[in-house]
C-alpha cells in the first residue's frame, strides 16, 4: 500500500486551509500525511491553525516568506524524508471528494505525474480544468481547458476548486515538476506564473529597445531636456505676466499642460514645414494671384451693393452662432481635459490591489512589534515609544500616480518599498542599567547582615517613528511630481470611493421614531449605538480621522466606526479602509456574516459594496432591525454622520462584522 504525502502551502488563508484539511479527513484512502507549510503569513494564520490541525498533519511554519515554489519544495522534501511514495501538491483553497485519493492512485502509474479534473465550486457541474499533457523533452505542459455550459457528469477524478478568475487560468494551472542536478525538486508555482503574465504585459507596453539604439536614446534624452527647459521658461514667463492664473496647484498644472501642448504643436508645424525657401516662393506667387482676384471681386461687389449687404448680414449672424457653439465646444473640451488629467491613470483593480499590499506591509510591521518580546527574549524590561501605523489610501495612490503614472501591482512594488522605508523606521536599542538588590549574609560569628549587591538590568527600547505619506512626498518627489501629487490629492483622482471612502448620499438623516426593533438572540451593545447616534449631524469627520492618526481629512467612515468602538475601551477592531483592513479583521477572527446573516445585533459593523464589484466601499454601525429593514449610523454619508435604513435584502449590503462584546 503506497503512502502519500499531501503538501499544502498557506499564506493568509487559514479559513480556506481548514476547509481543505476537513475534506481530506473524509478520504476513503487513509494512508497519507499532510505536510502544511505556513509561508510566514503576516496575519494570525499560525495561531488559528495551530490548535485545529488533524492528527496526521505535520505543521511547518516558516520564519520568513519563501514563496509558493520554495514552500512546496520544503513540503516535498519532508514527504520524501517521511517515506512517502507519492507527493501530492494541493492548493489550500481546494475541497476534495471522499474518493479523490483512492481514484487518483488507481489511475496513476509509478513515475507518472497526474492532475485530476477540477470543477467550479459554484456551479459544481461545470468543468474548470480537464488536465493536460507533459512534454518530457521540454517540461512544458499543454493545458486543456473546458468551460462548457451544459452539465457534465461528475468524474471520480475530480475535486472542486473555488474562486477561479478567468484571466488567471493560465497562471494557476501550469505546473511543472522536474529534478535538478542536485536532486532538488522544482515546482513552477502559480504565483510565479501570475507574476510572469503581469510582467509580460508590462514589457509589451513599455516595448523592448536594443542596445544598438543607445546613441539615439542619448540624443533623444538631450532633446527632451532642452524641450523641458524651454517649457519651464515659458511657464515662468506666463506666471510672471499673469500671477492670478497660478494661484493654486490645479490651475498651475493646467497652465503648464497648455504650454506643453502649444510647444508640441509648434514643433510639429516646424517639422512638417519642408523647405522654408520653397514655401516662401510659392506663398509669394499665391499672394500675387489673390491680390488680382480680390481687385476683380471688389469691383463686382460695388456694382451689387444691396444684395451683398443682405448676404453680409446673414453671414455675420451665422458667424455669431458658430462662434458661440465653438466656445461651448472648447469649454467642454477643456472640462474633459481637466477631468482626464486629474483622474488616477491606473485601472481600478490595480489601485485596490496595491493599496492592499501596502496595508499588508503595515500589518506585518504591527505583528513584528507585537511579537518583540517573544522574538527578543531575555530582557528585564521592554520600553515602547511607538508612533501611529496607518496611511491615507488616496495619498498613496496620488504619490504612485505622480511617479509611475499608470501602474500595476507588479510595477509598483519597488516604489512601495521605497515609500515604506521612508514612512516607518523601527529601531531596537539595548540599554544596561546597574541596579542594586539587598542580600542577607552571615558573618563568621553567625551574625546576619544586609549588603547591597550590584547587578545588570537589561532594557530593550523599541522605537517606531512614522510620518504621513504627504511628508514623504515632499521629501522624495521632484517639483513636477509634487505638483501632480497635489492635484491628485485635491481631486482624489476623481475616484473618492474606490478605497472604501463612504457614501455619496446627500439625503437627510432618517428618524427612528416609531421603529420597533426585533433583534435576535445576540444581545449586542446598546451603549456603542448611543455613542454613534450622539454624533449624528457631524460634518467633516473631526475628530474621527485625527483620532485615528491622520493629520488631514481622509474618507472617514471606517475611522468613525473605529472611533465608536474605541470609546468603549476597545483597541480592536481598528481600521481605516473597509476592504483591505476592516473585513479581513472580522474574517480572521471568525466574526463575519454575509448579507443573509439573520442574527445581527446592535453595535455590529455593516459593510456596503455600492458598485457591486466585490470590494467594500463603506461601513456603518448597526442600530437594529425591525424584521424587514436594518437601521444604521454611518459616518461620511455625504460627508456627515447620519441615520439610514435599508432592506435586509438590499443587494449592496456586502456583509456584517459581528461584535462579541
Amino acid at each position: 500500500m503506497p503512502k502519500v504525502g499531501i503538501v499544502i502551502s498557506n499564506y493568509n488563508g487559514w479559513q480556506d486551509t481548514l476547509v481543505c484539511l476537513d475534506s481530506l479527513q473524509k478520504q476513503t484512502f487513509t494512508d497519507f500525511e499532510v505536510i502544511l507549510i505556513d509561508d510566514a503569513s503576516p496575519n494570525d494564520s499560525v495561531a488559528q491553525l495551530q490548535n485545529k490541525l488533524p492528527p496526521n498533519t505535520v505543521f511547518l511554519p516558516q520564519e520568513r516568506n519563501v514563496g509558493f515554489a520554495a514552500a512546496n519544495n520544503i513540503g516535498m522534501r519532508r514527504a520524501l524524508d517521511d517515506g512517502c511514495d507519492f507527493a501530492l501538491l494541493l492548493n489550500n483553497d481546494t475541497s476534495v471528494r471522499p474518493d479523490f485519493l483512492e481514484t487518483l492512485l488507481a489511475e496513476t502509474p509509478a513515475g507518472a505525474v497526474s492532475c485530476p479534473k477540477m470543477l467550479f465550486m459554484d456551479p459544481p457541474d461545470k468543468i474548470w480544468f480537464a488536465g493536460g499533457e507533459l512534454d518530457p523533452k521540454t517540461g512544458k505542459v499543454t493545458t486543456k481547458l473546458v468551460l462548457e455550459d451544459k452539465p457534465r457528469p461528475p468524474s471520480k477524478l475530480s475535486h472542486t476548486v473555488r474562486d477561479a478568475p478567468g484571466n488567471a487560468v493560465a497562471g494557476k494551472l501550469h505546473q511543472e515538476i522536474r529534478k535538478t542536478e542536485d536532486d532538488n525538486v522544482g515546482v513552477e508555482s502559480a504565483h510565479k506564473s501570475e507574476e510572469a503574465v503581469e510582467t509580460g504585459v508590462h514589457l509589451v507596453r513599455e516595448g523592448y529597445r536594443s542596445h544598438k539604439l543607445k546613441p539615439y536614446r542619448k540624443a533623444a534624452q538631450a532633446e527632451r531636456k532642452l524641450e523641458k527647459a524651454n517649457i519651464e521658461a515659458l511657464f515662468q514667463k506666463s506666471v510672471y505676466e499673469n500671477p492670478a492664473a497660478a494661484s493654486n496647484p490645479l490651475s498651475r498644472w493646467q497652465q503648464k499642460q497648455q504650454i506643453k501642448k502649444q510647444y508640441a504643436a509648434a514643433k510639429r508645424a516646424a517639422q512638417s514645414g519642408g523647405s522654408a525657401a520653397g514655401a516662401a516662393q510659392k506663398t509669394g506667387k499665391a499672394a500675387k494671384t489673390v491680390k488680382e482676384k480680390a481687385q476683380q471681386a471688389g469691383a463686382y461687389v460695388m456694382r451689387h451693393k444691396k444684395g451683398f449687404g443682405i448676404v453680409l448680414a446673414i453671414f455675420l449672424l451665422v458667424c455669431l452662432l458658430l462662434n458661440t457653439m465653438s466656445s461651448c465646444s472648447m469649454m467642454a473640451q477643456s472640462i474633459g481635459s481637466a477631468i482626464s488629467g486629474t483622474t488616477y491613470p491606473s485601472d481600478d483593480p490595480e489601485l485596490v490591489a496595491v493599496e492592499a499590499d501596502y496595508a499588508a506591509k503595515e500589518a506585518a510591521l504591527q505583528a513584528e512589534i507585537d511579537n518583540i518580546e517573544s522574538s527578543h527574549p531575555g530582557y528585564d524590561e521592554y520600553r515602547y515609544d511607538l508612533d501611529m501605523i496607518g496611511h491615507d489610501p488616496h495619498e498613496l495612490a496620488a504619490y504612485l500616480s505622480a511617479v509611475l503614472q499608470g501602474y500595476t501591482r507588479a510595477s509598483a512594488q519597488a516604489e512601495l518599498e521605497r515609500i515604506f522605508a521612508a514612512q516607518y523606521q523601527l529601531t531596537l536599542t539595548e540599554e544596561v542599567e546597574v541596579r542594586y538588590r539587598t542580600e542577607t549574609r552571615t558573618d563568621s560569628e553567625g551574625n546576619e547582615y544586609d549588603v547591597e549587591v550590584p547587578y545588570n538590568y537589561y532594557i530593550l527600547n523599541v522605537t517606531l517613528t512614522s510620518k504621513p505619506i504627504s511628508s514623504v512626498a515632499s521629501e522624495l518627489l521632484t517639483p513636477d511630481q509634487l505638483e501632480m501629487y497635489q492635484v491628485y490629492r485635491q481631486t482624489l483622482g476623481n475616484k473618492p470611493l474606490i478605497f472604501g471612502g463612504g457614501s455619496a448620499d446627500t439625503s437627510d438623516s432618517e428618524s427612528l421614531a416609531g421603529v420597533e426593533f426585533v433583534n435576535g438572540t445576540r444581545p449586542g451593545n446598546q451603549a456603542v449605538v448611543d455613542i454613534a447616534k450622539s454624533q449624528v449631524g457631524n460634518v467633516g469627520g473631526q475628530p474621527y480621522w485625527s483620532w485615528y492618526g491622520f493629520n488631514s481629512r481622509v474618507e472617514w467612515c471606517a475611522c468613525f466606526v473605529s472611533w465608536c468602538y474605541g470609546q468603549m475601551g476597545l483597541s480592536e477592531p481598528r481600521f481605516a479602509a473597509c476592504q483591505s483592513q476592516g473585513i479581513p479583521w472580522f474574517q480572521s477572527h471568525g466574526q463575519w456574516g454575509g448579507r443573509d446573516y439573520a442574527n445581527i445585533a446592535p453595535g455590529d459593523a455593516i459593510f456596503f459594496d455600492w458598485d457591486l464589484d466585490g470590494s467594500a466601499d463603506h461601513v456603518g454601525i448597526v442600530v437594529g432591525t425591525d424584521g424587514s429593514r436594518v437601521y444604521t449610523v454611518e459616518g461620511n454619508s455625504g460627508d456627515a454622520c447620519k441615520i439610514k435604513s435599508y432592506s435586509l435584502t438590499y443587494e449592496c449590503i456586502k456583509g456584517y462584522g459581528l461584535m462579541n462584546w
